[in-house]
């Protein structure tokens, strides 16, 4: 067997690599028990790579004391988890539970504060070993990435799989972690694939296969379904994807509006979307410098609201969206403050960067004068799942609905053409000394 022969009666081992017969249980060569074999092995070439418990894994790395122990990073006893490795999971631990009830859970834990700067060391090493492979990656976060391999083995002399079982067995040779790997026709089920089997696995979900696949998992296999939106799908007596395969178009639409048509498709195995890749950039953000320093909500908040909604139409206008909100002010002394809050979901929406920007200046408006005010969003993403509809905030909602109506507008109109009760006639008295958009680059 060979790289050209494209055989699907023939695997491999993930191991040493080796061509093996279909059937076989372990590799002939080197006896490992991974072998990979699939009936569209050599024909599926999107794949979603996703790094093993990354933070943890990068802290057991460095620190051998820490291999058969439960580690846990985060903040005190006071903090979250931000990751845990897998013999914590399997303990009970889970990202965002506060830290005392994950310590409860598993009180053997190792507690490890984050390095994110060694984090996005090791996550731009990754990175540059994907983009080795293909020029289409698309970053979904530090650890992890959507790939497209179609015409890449003339380069690699093989097919994507195999491809992709090298990359993961070199990360671990020269990087020292591990990854999964989601093998399919479509992004959906690439990422769902990835979670199959970790750590260190290697799913493939084919294209025959989808619809049965998908008729027995829950709906919150499909994007974009949380806990809310999970509640209200079984409130209506649907909790598996099969369900949704039964239903119409138009009536999935009809009840839950855009998100209806996401549902109709994906449970079908249909996701048309490609694999995009990202300029540099980091964060879009707008600020603005006064000519007087400024301290009053009256002056301040609508100021927040025209800039957010510049943020809003500049990641509109790129497709993509950001996880975090981070808002900047200066002081009267030059001192700079930043605070932010990550969302659950990824969000372009100018009413949800302006209300969550809100809430952090609420906090910071004690009297002190500020010079400049500025709003923006990090951690970005393309926008296919950015802003599902809030199903605990009806007016939310609708307020989004209202903003993508006044987009339309002012695509035609221009930007004057409709303004809201924020901002309209109310930013004379900041007459703003400077307006900056800033397009803050990634470290490469």
């Amino acid at each position: 067997m060979t790289a050209n022969d494209h055989n699907p009666d023939f695997g491999f081992c993930r191991d040493c690599l080796s061509y093996l017969d279909r059937h076989v249980i372990r590799c002939h060569a080197c006896g490992s028990p991974r072998v990979l074999r699939h009936d569209e092995l050599y024909r599926l070439t999107v794949a979603h790579i996703d790094c093993d418990a990354f933070y943890a894994t990068v802290e057991k790395r460095d620190n051998p004391e820490l291999a058969d122990k439960p580690v846990i990073i985060g903040g005190g006893k006071r903090g979250v988890v931000s990751t845990a490795c897998y013999l914590a999971r399997i303990n009970g631990v889970r990202s965002a539970m506060p830290m005392f009830k994950a310590l409860k859970a598993c009180p053997d834990a190792v507690v490890v504060k984050p390095d994110m700067e060694k984090y996005s060391r090791v996550g731009r090493q990754v990175r540059q070993m994907m983009e080795e492979l293909t020029p289409l990656v698309q970053p979904i976060s530090i650890d992890e990435a959507f790939l497209e391999l179609s015409g890449t083995e003339a380069l690699h002399r093989n097919p994507p799989a195999r491809t992709l079982a090298e990359f993961a067995k070199r990360v671990e040779d020269e990087v020292g972690i591990t990854v999964s790997i989601g093998l399919s026709y479509c992004k959906f089920l690439a990422k769902v694939a990835s979670d199959m089997e970790k750590p260190r696995g290697f799913s493939i979900i084919g294209e025959a296969e989808a619809l049965d696949f998908l008729k027995v998992q829950p709906v919150t296999k499909i994007w974009g379904v949380g806990k809310a939106f999970e509640a209200a799908l079984k409130k209506d007596g649907i909790t598996t994807i099969g369900q949704l395969q039964q239903m119409d178009e138009n009536l999935l639409m009809r009840r839950y509006g855009a998100i209806g048509q996401r549902l109709f498709h994906l449970s079908r195995g249909q996701d048309a979307r490609q694999v995009h890749t990202r300029d540099n950039a980091k964060s879009v953000s707008s600020e603005t410098t006064f000519n007087s320093d400024h301290a009053d909500r009256e002056t301040l908040v609508p100021i927040l609201r025209s800039l957010s909604e510049k943020v809003s139409q500049r990641l509109k206008k790129s497709n993509i969206a950001g996880h975090t909100v981070v808002l900047k002010l200066k002081t009267t002394d030059f001192k700079i403050r930043t605070r932010n809050r990550r969302l659950d979901d990824p969000t372009c929406l100018a009413d949800r960067i302006f209300h969550t920007g809100l809430a952090l200046l609420e906090r910071e408006m004690d009297g002190t004068q500020f010079r400049l005010l500025g709003i923006g969003v990090s951690d970005l993403t393309m926008a296919d799942l950015a802003d599902p509809p809030d199903l605990v905030d009806k007016e939310a909602t609708k307020r989004a609905i209202a903003e993508h109506a006044i987009d339309k507008v002012r695509d035609k109109f221009g930007r004057k053409a409709v303004e809201t009760g924020y901002t309209f006639g109310r930013q004379a008295a900041a007459a703003p000394q400077r307006d900056r958009d800033v397009d803050k680059s990634k470290p490469r």
